[in-house]
């Protein structure tokens, strides 16, 4: 459940640990070295007219002290997440400041991490050393080869940016920094899954994000009822049928080849999913409400993607961060993702995993005209039943305290034998007549495939 003000008797440790609080910290604002086509955040300039783009030492301090404050005292790790804009046009020591303050401010038997997200156009032995030195996380921004690439993450003279992001990526690997790459999923690259897949596990990748790009054109487009989804987004928009297929192919070539050795956002979330469990991703979470943005001068907005005037919950210089999070504005925030959904979607047999995904992306009508769809609905539909007999095996894996990797060898197993008898599986993850991944011995359509609808 969403947090509540202190003083609430159901405001216990145990609830606000479970609901957890996250806070994207944007240091810099919307100031970045690239001009990226798609990136949402390059106009929320226009908030600030005239700004001193930097977090100054007061808000800083202000910050890093009132977000540990605000973590549950059972909550041994408290992770602070850093983007922008591009956080490294800040200087190191900026980060070292930061890592300081933590330090200062966090209670005995307690630890701080730190992710940061970048472009790697800066990234250097310098950056790396400070990173490796305080262990960073990095995320690194990179939608694929060159060609895909440079589609539309250009630099503020329009020219590519592949090269130099590329190097920022070896100096991370020669440092030995943890790391993963997002890739932002568009019109141009969504149908490449499996060559991007691919691209990055030869490089030594192995930690992905996929983010689907939905650019709605407006509220005006989002009222029509009957309109069809490519209609409504800008034409960069990644369609839905094609994000489920990126996800799909890239799911099949991982569960033959990389399960325990490549690891995909999305295909954990969707593990723990299966579990019974809470998705980490705000996305997937039935509510939402507790991933905040913090901009550079305090202000407080209730998501990174609704950093507007009528989502600004305050400023830490003027109320605490507790308590502007668990402010009942915010917790109806929050709480609206579940109420607001439709009937479609509360009958669907994967919303126990979509729920609905982020609202910022329900443009759509449903089928009986109620609005609130979300516009890549038919895009997780299609993934989550596909993975659904797979996810059945690994989950049942997992409780029985073996590695989720046992099924990836079954699988193997079976698509050996078949092919051996001439009846090759076609490289998808299960079929109706073949063997069952669980392991029972019984066909697919005779076990977990009879569970799921398959």
């Amino acid at each position: 459940m969403s947090g509540v003000a202190p003083g609430n008797e159901s405001g216990t440790c145990s609830e606000r640990l479970a609901a957890g609080l996250h806070v994207m910290a944007k240091p810099i604002g919307p100031i970045c070295n690239l001009d990226c086509a798609y990136c949402y955040y390059l106009d929320k300039e226009r908030l600030y007219p005239g700004a001193t783009w930097r977090m100054g030492p007061a808000t800083l301090d202000a910050f890093v002290r009132q977000y540990i404050e605000a973590q549950c005292e059972a909550a041994g790790e408290i992770v602070f997440a850093w983007q922008g804009g591009e956080p490294t046009l800040l200087d190191p020591r900026f980060f070292e400041e930061v890592v300081a303050l933590q330090q200062r401010y966090l209670p005995p038997g307690r630890r701080c991490a730190n992710t940061l997200q970048t472009n790697g156009l800066r990234l250097d032995d310098r950056w790396c050393e400070l990173f490796k030195r305080h262990g960073f996380l990095i995320g690194i921004s990179l939608d694929g080869p060159a060609d895909l690439h440079d589609r539309h993450r250009v630099d503020k003279q329009g020219r590519p940016t592949f090269a130099a992001a590329w190097r920022g990526l070896e100096a991370l690997q020669r440092h030995q920094v943890e790391y993963n790459v997002l890739v932002v999923v568009h019109r141009h690259n969504g149908d490449h899954g499996r060559r991007i897949y691919r691209f990055f596990r030869q490089a030594g990748v192995r930690h992905l994000q996929f983010i689907p790009l939905v650019e709605p054109l407006g509220n005006s487009a989002r009222a029509s009822v009957g309109a069809q989804p490519a209609d409504l987004v800008h034409e960069r928009s990644v369609l839905p049928e094609q994000y489920g297929e990126f996800l799909t192919g890239i799911f099949d070539e991982w569960v033959y080849h990389d399960v325990g050795r490549v690891f995909v956002q999305i295909f954990d979330e969707a593990l723990a999913m299966w579990l019974g469990r809470e998705p980490s991703l705000c996305v997937f979470r039935r509510r939402c409400g507790r991933a905040l943005a913090i901009e550079h001068n305090g202000d407080v907005y209730s998501c990174d993607h609704f950093v507007e005037p009528d989502y600004r919950l305050g400023n830490i210089h003027q109320l605490p961060l507790v308590e502007l999070a668990d402010s009942p504005r915010q917790r109806q925030f929050g709480e609206a993702k579940e109420t607001s959904l439709p009937g479609y979607c509360r009958q669907c047999d994967v919303r126990f995993a979509c729920q609905g995904e982020c609202p910022k992306n329900r443009i759509l009508h449903t089928p009986d005209g109620e609005p609130g769809l979300n516009y890549l609905c038919a895009a997780y539909q299609r993934f989550f039943r596909h993975i659904d007999p797979v996810m059945r095996a690994m989950a049942s894996e997992v409780r029985a305290g073996r590695p989720p990797a046992d099924v990836m060898h079954r699988l193997r197993a079976a698509r050996q034998a078949a092919e051996s008898a001439g009846q090759p599986s076609g490289g998808r993850a299960a079929q109706r007549n073949a063997p069952c991944p669980c392991g029972s011995g019984r066909k697919f359509k005779h076990c977990c495939g009879q569970a799921s609808g398959g």
